[in-house]
């Protein structure tokens, strides 16, 4: 069956997988039946709420059963879901709320300690309340064409862009993801993975209802807890960043993994001596690798059949329909129905990344070899990633600008034994200001992983001729 739209996709899973069970968070076990009622109840209550077709909705929640009902719910009802990063403070979160021109907001109030309440002036819902379940059922008329979800990633320049896609690029791209990750009917997917990250929800959430595989919410990672529910809830499927995988070798032999089939990994340099233990000494029969960005989703994948060197060092092939070319400066482009629609409310900065050609400009760097395997050389210039999270330089420097004691800022990336990454800033001051205190003041305005780990004074930044800061000397 081909689906035109997501709502579309929920209903057909419902008449496809019935009683099979479609999610299990904590106590809860939904069907494939249950889940689409629910979706439609909470079609329902936007609707009520004044959500009109094309209306934009925030969601600023970590992964749970109640997360998904109220993206497909508002899908459902004609809306747009904004996923919004758990890991933003209340000013970051706020910004992009604003500026996605949401009509209201879900949270889970108290998680993590936090209260969402006071980040926005827009109606603010708890996803654990009433309101998803107290609509009457209902569906809207939607097309393959219209906008889906705008996920906001954060560019360069510093301010996060919100990526528009449609329906229909999304359910193409990712049923192909299910045949070249190998996900199954009947698997039970453990989703470590964000849902405000399209890996989470479109690898993720999507995936799942388009194969008819269990879907497991983790909210907060943590590796016991997955251990724990990998052995109790025979666990087939578990993508994630290589460090999730680190931490299951470590576990072997204290905890029954002999459930486990699919992993599906990427965000950062993969050993081939990961990807070789993972074969033998974890039960996974099939590994994948890939390449993707929030502008084009899933771009490349590794393929059955490749070796071990293959799955670790490139990241596989371009997917179907799509096309990848290493420009003149090495930039890898990508063209094909999977692009973006482009930036919301960004017209400039959509021309900008999106040629006259159709060809995106990635921004990373890369190279492909006799085969068409595309191999990843660097990253976006000053881009760097803390435990499999895009940092950018841009953004954290105009927060450190803030400070009253600080005068100039540039933040390079430095190694890290855990994380792989981490933020090193390099300022140059107006008033006395220790390097705790600026950490300090950093932790309780930023995400933390953006935060700087260590900061170095400087009496001036090295500067080009045309005023750049050169960071590579920083480096």
């Amino acid at each position: 069956m081909t689906w035109q739209t997501l709502p579309e996709l929920v209903l057909d899973a419902a008449d496809r997988f019935g009683d099979a069970e479609a999610i299990v968070d904590g106590d809860l076990r939904w069907s494939f039946t249950e889940l689409a009622e629910r979706v439609r109840r909470a079609a329902g209550a936007f609707a009520a709420a004044g959500i009109e077709k094309g209306d934009r909705a925030a969601i600023w929640a970590p992964n749970s059963a109640e997360w998904i009902v109220a993206a497909f719910g508002l899908l459902t009802a004609g809306g747009v879901v904004v996923p919004v990063s758990t890991r933003l403070k209340a000013a970051e979160a706020g910004d992009i709320i604003r500026r996605s021109g949401a009509k209201a907001v879900l949270v889970q109030q108290g998680f993590l300690g936090v209260d969402y309440t006071g980040a926005t002036d827009v109606p603010v819902i708890d996803v654990k309340s009433d309101f998803l379940s107290g609509g009457i059922p209902f569906e809207r008329n939607v097309a393959g064409t219209d906008i889906a979800d705008v996920v906001y990633t954060s560019g360069t320049t510093g301010r996060p862009k919100g990526v528009m896609m449609n329906h229909a690029q999304t359910l193409r791209l990712y049923a192909e993801w299910c045949d070249l990750a190998d996900l199954r009917e009947g698997d039970r997917y453990l989703i470590v993975n964000p849902f405000f990250h399209t890996f989470g929800y479109k690898a993720g959430l999507v995936a799942s209802l388009i194969r008819g595989a269990t879907i497991l919410p983790v909210p907060v990672f943590d590796v016991d807890r997955v251990l724990e529910l990998v052995a109790r809830e025979r666990i087939t499927m578990l993508p994630g960043p290589p460090t999730l995988y680190h931490s299951l070798l470590e576990a072997v032999g204290e905890h029954d993994l002999s459930s486990l089939r699919a992993a599906v990994t990427g965000a950062a340099d993969i050993p081939v001596e990961l990807i070789r233990r993972m074969r033998e000494e974890l039960p996974f029969q099939s590994i994948m690798t890939g390449y993707g960005l929030t502008e084009a989703g899933t771009a490349t994948a590794s393929r059955p059949g490749d070796t071990f060197e293959q799955i670790a060092t490139t990241v596989g092939k371009p997917c179907d329909g799509v096309r990848i070319r290493i420009a003149e400066d090495g930039e890898i482009l990508v063209r094909g129905y999977s692009v973006m629609q482009g930036y919301l409310d960004d017209p400039e900065a959509t021309a900008e990344a999106i040629d006259a050609e159709g060809w995106l400009h990635t921004g990373d760097l890369g190279s492909l070899d006799t085969d068409g395997r595309l191999r990843i050389v660097g990253r976006k210039k000053d881009m760097f990633i803390v435990g499999g999270f895009n940092a950018y330089p841009a953004e954290i420097e105009g927060f450190l600008l803030e400070h009253p004691a600080v005068a100039q800022a540039a933040v390079v990336g430095v190694p890290d034994e855990r994380l792989g990454q981490v933020g090193r800033a390099f300022v140059v001051t107006r008033s006395p200001v220790t390097e705790d205190e600026l950490i300090a003041w950093s932790r309780d305005r930023m995400a933390g992983y953006k935060v700087p780990r260590s900061v170095r004074f400087l009496r001036a930044l090295p500067l080009n001729a045309t005023g750049k800061v050169m960071k590579d000397q920083l480096r």
